[in-house]
């Protein structure tokens, strides 16, 4: 399928000065397994290692910790399902920097690409890399964590600044040695003696748990843990068949995710008691010793390495994707949009490593991915909803793929997300505005480069 790189409404003013050049087909070179282990991969980071000991601070439940999970599964899954017909309907890369543009305006495209470009990919990176460094060293007893983070940043971008197909093998190797340790962790906690006390059925006060403002904040890091299940839209024009790939692609991906959460919190809970993971980070070590002995921190540990370096891999291929797009069509971002013989976004690359390294150095990154949330929460609500404009706005666009039991998924999603924003707000008003400040200025760079741009006519 030719990719649709025009550009349309006001950001013509903005492009119109700088002489485009026909674009290039695609190289199609991402097949549908490459393109699931890209969403599972960029899914399974370090949220599912971190997440059950600040949930365990306000939810004690077993039932209610593990519904957690679940909703946020089909939070997820009904997302997927929506992206799966935007990228469908709007073949091309770029995610919601391409949807948001075609569907409401360039400018609403443009601040979800600066949220991305700026901290919805670098954060993540840099948190996945400093965990990487801490458990590296943690489970080999060698290297400095702050020099091994740097380490796996700068080797993982050599690979992808490489061949595409050299990326290709790398993401699905460690995507499936990730799911089989993986695997292997959730089998052996069935097999585990001794048992927490602790019930997953539902019990009297559950349902006020479920539906209380602690639920809905402690559902926003597990939307965290479930980032990602929107990967393979970003690259929709190097998957082959994107208008079917993509759709089960994000199905399939987000559905392995959703079993391998709930098992793996529920071996956890089942193998180690509550209070000694509550508040706690590294869970999965806590667990591991349990579930293993005292060998356990060291084998999951490695476990955790290995899912990390994957997560960092798929996060360093998508990410620069959505600065490549903004850089073809914005030329104030025009060196981002440039790509080698193997139509590669070097450039785009090359500064998000940049970014990534700036935060390690800082090491005040934790901060920001806290914040990001609530943009990125933003960002993907307008993307879902806009499969619902887009219905009315243009109903005779082809649609390859269309939602599963539309309007359900869309709606869902939406209501789940509102809730999840109110109570981040209402909870946590500092970091929420603070990410809505970063979206709005994005907005504002779009429109005062728009009218730069008018006035130098």
């Amino acid at each position: 399928m030719k990719s649709n790189a025009t550009v349309d409404g006001s950001m013509k003013t903005i492009t119109q000065h700088v002489p485009a050049k026909p674009a290039a087909a695609p190289k199609r070179t991402v097949g549908f397994v490459t393109a699931c282990s890209i969403v599972i991969a960029n899914i399974i980071g370090t949220g599912i290692f971190t997440s059950l000991g600040l949930q365990l601070n306000d939810i004690q439940s077993g039932f209610a910790l593990l519904m957690l999970w679940v909703v946020g599964g089909i939070a997820a899954l009904c997302g997927a399902l929506c992206y799966g017909e935007l990228a469908a309907a709007l073949p091309r890369s770029g995610g919601e920097y391409h949807f948001l543009s075609k569907i409401y305006h360039p400018a609403l495209g443009f601040m979800a690409g600066f949220v991305s470009a700026t901290v919805g990919f670098a954060a993540p990176i840099a948190l996945a890399a400093m965990a990487f460094g801490q458990y590296f060293n943690g489970v080999f007893s060698v290297g400095s964590p702050v020099v091994l983070s740097f380490v796996v940043v700068w080797i993982v971008t050599v690979f992808h600044l490489g061949n595409l197909q050299v990326g290709s093998a790398f993401q699905n190797v460690s995507t499936l040695v990730k799911l089989l340790l993986i695997c292997a962790l959730i089998g052996a906690g069935f097999f585990v003696p001794s048992r927490q006390p602790i019930s997953f059925l539902p019990a009297p006060g559950d349902d006020a748990s479920i539906l209380s403002g602690a639920f809905a904040v402690a559902l926003v890091y597990v939307m965290y843990s479930y980032s990602g299940w929107n990967a393979s839209a970003y690259i929709s024009s190097e998957i082959k068949r994107p208008e079917k790939n993509v759709p089960r692609s994000l199905v399939a991906g987000t559905g392995v995710v959703i079993v391998i959460y709930v098992l793996l919190n529920g071996v956890f809970l089942a193998t180690t008691s509550a209070e000694e993971l509550k508040g706690q980070l590294e869970v999965a070590l806590i667990a591991g010793k349990h579930i293993f002995g005292e060998s356990g921190g060291r084998f999951a540990g490695g476990v955790i390495c290995l899912g990390l370096v994957a997560a960092i891999s798929s996060m360093t291929w998508i990410g620069p994707r959505v600065t490549m797009s903004m850089g073809e069509d914005h030329w104030l971002l025009r060196l981002l949009g440039r790509k080698n013989e193997n139509g590669i976004p070097t450039n785009a690359i090359l500064v998000q490593l940049l970014i990534v390294n700036l935060l390690l150095l800082t090491q005040s990154f934790q901060d920001v991915v806290r914040y990001t949330q609530f943009s990125l929460l933003l960002c993907s609500l307008l993307a879902v909803l806009g499969v619902i404009v887009l219905r009315f706005t243009r109903p005779e666009i082809a649609r390859p793929y269309r939602v599963w039991l539309y309007p359900i998924p869309p709606v869902v999603f939406s209501i789940i997300t509102i809730w999840m924003m109110f109570y981040l707000l209402r909870s946590h008003t500092a970091e929420s505005l603070a990410g809505l400040a970063t979206a709005l200025l994005g907005l504002l760079l779009y429109f005062c480069a728009r009218k730069r741009r008018d006035h130098s006519r």
